[in-house]
């Protein structure tokens, strides 16, 4: 299943599920990950390898982290070659102020935002879909 490409069914489908957990980012050095270590994201960069994972669990394993945050996933199945989604919503999100850091998956986008903000990111979602239901 490749995902949906346009742009205006991807908004008017638009739909967000925030996960329960806080979740923060940290780095690991290069090479195997600490053993017991579940992170729900990893990025091998030349500095390090960067985690997305559950505060507790960084935590747990005495790991610096920093960025708390929420993770919100966008339900509708994207492709990802589609144009200009994640554009349009990180753009919205910055007109309020409203960091994100997007992680695109095989399946669905998912939004990082700031912990205390996520009521108001899934507000502006929400909203973002409403326009895009009424054009149709």
């Amino acid at each position: 299943m490749s995902g949906e490409r346009r742009l205006d069914v991807l908004l008017q489908s638009l739909s967000a599920q925030l996960a329960d957990e806080l979740f923060v980012f940290a780095t690991v050095p290069p090479g195997p990950l600490p053993a017991g270590l579940a992170p729900r994201m990893t990025l091998h960069e030349a500095e390090g390898v960067t985690l997305i994972l559950p505060r507790d669990e960084a935590e747990a394993h005495g790991l610096e982290h920093g960025f708390p945050c929420r993770m919100i996933t966008l339900t509708v199945h994207s492709s990802l070659e589609a144009v200009g989604f994640i554009a349009h919503i990180a753009t919205r999100l910055a007109a309020a102020g409203i960091s994100v850091n997007p992680v695109s998956g095989f399946c669905h986008d998912h939004l990082f935002v700031p912990d205390g903000r996520e009521a108001e990111a899934l507000g502006i979602l929400e909203s973002v879909a409403g326009e895009f239901q009424s054009r149709a």
